[in-house]
């Protein structure tokens, strides 16, 4: 029997490695070497970790969101909405000034609602309206981000957040109210028809001019050719989506408050017609077709109907809608939207007290009607104005701005006009400042300025030779005080910064010669009330303001009026210009004033035209320790026509008399501080650099340097003889602005 040989093995069945000979009973191996892991990169491991962390949140979120959902009833609409008139009280909060709009509604069902306002609503508002769950996913990215830069939470809402924001929440902007408008958003879309979703945000959305809903809005704007109220029902397309367009933005849409608005409601027009386009062809439109076509030929421009201006409130009727409307105004200006003052359903306490208003009304009427001499035409012709300051607070104490706020809304009282010598007392106060004194003497002749070519003169030509400051300020004399101004370093512009300083704003007709202390410059009856309420504080402004404080529907203080004060004046600046001005009201042009009883300071003021011969402003502004008041008559429809021979110190000043003898009544008799002995500091005039630090070269327009000023008791026969009663023609002729 053959022997088996193993099989020879060839290369390939080499071992790889040696082994190692027995020892003994055991064996031992060296162990395979294995090839090192690859570390994973840093950058990858974070993805991995941001990813999972990301889920994480995004898990939480959702189960957070379910937990809130789940949890949230739908409250009861808010218990104000349908009764939210705000009201407008006098400063005791008990006596009703007025009020704003009622809310008018009129709801009509989504049945009788035009397809134009629907398809126009939702291409302006919310194009994915039909098939978005009621809410807007990016709007809600947008919201945590603008909370997380601690900016103001707003935006891209959908018209479901819009409606439940306006029916159930408050206005606030913050995460937690935009927050819980997305549940109720969200639980909104689930259980109502969008049908029925859509009907109720346009009969509840305010449109502006007290206007909520559709059908009240279409009214509001649109008027037939018999001036009757239109229904939506009627509109045309263009009228349609010009007033959806409104809801964006009420008080800055509204294209009868200017152009500006116009323009912007014109941008927002073109844009939902762009989109009305786009839903078109998505086949979103309900109940209507709307072509390129269609969009060309309504594109440029706004529909006329819309641009009609709309008839003014009959609740701002009389001088008191004056009142309400810088009361809405001033609450515009702290950040109150249109639709909160009309419809939040404020309590809104004014500065303004009710017996002086009436007395403010009746003095400035009486007067107006003295100086028409009792013929109607005339005194429609005439423009009172009076301006009432409390000088502890700055608060507008009674104000008269015209006889009716719905026949001429131009309120006289805040129109600015040429101010005649009530100007002086800010060149008195930049003189003080720059070290001269009351007893420094000015030339009180007709004079050449140096670089002027036009001569200074005093009413009736008259010469005073050289006078005191005191005397030219008593007498008003202008030569004296435009050579005061020249001795001033830099004169006109320290004038004009002693005005800033006192609170009154630059205004038209401020040159910087030295004829501005003539008072060709332009300021507001309230504004010189101002100016003039901090020469009786001593130097301390506050500002002019007519809010005194807010209360929201459930009694909460949720604004007050400013409260602030600042020593704008040197304090003993401000008590020489006082001085100063107690010797006007007591032996000089404005002499009448100290029938009052009280002491008293002030200033006169004509302002006449000499290059037309034209007297068109008179003015007196005066002051006791607790009340200023500024008057002033203007004439003609721009408040620039001719007063004849009317003078400060006649109407003005008896119209301030009185008023201030009712606003005075029961007030203590409080004397101002003295005088201070200060020490001259008076030098040579400096010689002009420029024609600007003297006067002009050219006529300054209006030019002052060649005007008489009436005031002087030699050329108004009512200041050179004893008073004569109040309401005279002859002793007070006047104007108004």
């Amino acid at each position: 029997m053959a022997s088996q040989r193993p099989a020879k093995t060839g290369p390939q069945s080499k071992p790889t490695a040696k082994t190692t000979p027995r020892k003994g009973k055991h064996t031992s191996r060296r162990p395979a070497k294995r090839r090192p892991k690859k570390k994973r990169s840093v950058w990858v491991r974070i993805l991995q970790w941001t990813l999972i962390s990301l889920l994480l949140v995004v898990v939480a979120g959702f189960v957070g969101f379910a937990i809130l959902y789940a949890s949230t009833p739908l409250p009861d609409p808010n218990a104000d909405f349908r009764t939210n008139t705000s009201f407008v009280y006098y400063n005791d909060g008990k006596s009703t000034l007025g009020s704003y709009q009622i809310q008018n509604r009129q709801s009509i069902s989504y049945a009788k609602m035009s397809p134009y306002v629907v398809n126009a609503v939702i291409a302006a508002e919310n194009r994915t309206f039909w098939s978005d769950p009621g809410i807007s996913i990016p709007g809600m990215i947008r919201a945590g981000l603008a909370a997380l830069r601690g900016e103001e939470v707003t935006g891209a809402s959908t018209i479901t957040q819009q409606y439940i924001k306006v029916l159930y929440l408050t206005q606030e902007k913050t995460l937690t109210r935009k927050l819980h408008e997305i549940v109720l958003a969200a639980k909104i879309g689930q259980d109502l028809p969008k049908q029925q979703i859509i009907e109720d945000y346009l009969n509840t959305v305010y449109f502006g001019r007290g206007a909520y809903g559709i059908e009240a809005a279409s009214q509001a704007y649109f008027v037939d050719d018999k001036k009757k109220p239109r229904a939506q029902s009627d509109l045309t397309v263009a009228e349609a989506v010009a007033l959806t367009c409104i809801i964006n933005n009420p008080s800055l849409l509204d294209p009868s408050k200017g152009e500006k608005n116009a323009a912007d409601l014109l941008e927002r027009y073109q844009y939902t017609l762009n989109g009305m386009v786009e839903m078109n062809k998505a086949g979103t439109l309900v109940g209507m077709r709307f072509t390129e076509a269609d969009r060309a030929a309504i594109y440029n421009q706004l529909p006329e109907s819309i641009l009609v201006k709309p008839k003014v409130d009959s609740k701002l009727g009389g001088p008191k809608g004056f009142l309400l409307n810088m009361v809405e105004t001033e609450l515009k200006a702290a950040g109150y939207s249109e639709e909160k003052i009309r419809g939040g359903g404020l309590r809104v306490v004014t500065t303004f007290d009710q017996k002086a208003q009436a007395a403010a009304v009746k003095a400035v009427q009486t007067q107006t009607e003295a100086m028409a001499g009792g013929s109607k035409k005339k005194a429609a012709e005439l423009h009172g104005a009076l301006a009432s300051v409390d000088n502890e607070t700055g608060g507008v104490l009674a104000l008269y701005g015209g006889p009716d706020f719905v026949e001429n809304s131009r309120n006289w009282a805040t129109t600015k006009r040429p101010t005649g010598s009530t100007f002086k007392p800010y060149a008195l106060t930049a003189a003080l400042r720059n070290g001269l004194t009351l007893q420094d003497r000015f030339n009180g002749n007709s004079f050449t300025p140096p670089g002027s070519k036009k001569q200074v003169r005093n009413a009736g030509n008259r010469r005073y030779g050289q006078i005191t400051l005191q005397q030219a300020t008593t007498n008003s004399v202008n030569s004296a005080y435009v050579d005061l101004v020249l001795h001033i370093p830099d004169g006109p512009a320290e004038v004009i910064s002693a005005a800033n300083d006192a609170g009154v704003p630059t205004g038209p007709g401020w040159n910087e010669n030295a004829v501005i202390a003539l008072g060709g410059g332009e300021i507001s009856p309230v504004d010189q009330a101002l100016g003039y309420s901090t020469f009786a504080n001593g130097g301390v402004r506050h500002t002019a303001h007519v809010v005194k404080e807010v209360q929201d529907a459930q009694g909460n203080v949720i604004y007050t009026g400013p409260e602030e004060s600042t020593q704008a004046l040197e304090e003993d600046v401000a008590n020489d210009v006082t001085y100063a001005l107690t010797k006007v009201a007591s032996d000089g042009t404005g002499y009448r004033a100290a029938q009052l009883g009280y002491p008293v300071a002030g200033k006169t003021g004509t302002y006449y035209n000499s290059n037309i011969n034209s007297t068109q402003a008179v003015w007196f502004v005066g002051f006791t320790k607790q009340v200023t008041t500024s008057v002033m008559f203007v004439k003609g429809d721009a408040g620039t026509a001719d007063l004849g021979g009317t003078f400060g110190s006649g109407y003005p000043t008896s119209t301030w008399l009185d008023y201030m003898r009712v606003a005075m009544d029961g007030k203590e008799r409080i004397a101002f501080d003295p005088p201070t002995r200060r020490v001259s500091t008076m030098k040579p005039k400096p010689k002009p650099t420029n024609t600007q630090s003297a006067t002009p070269d050219v006529e300054p327009d209006p030019d002052e340097s060649a005007t008489p000023d009436p005031e002087d008791p030699s050329t108004d026969p009512g200041e050179s003889t004893p008073p004569a009663p109040p309401s005279s023609p002859a002793a007070s002729p006047a104007s108004t602005p």
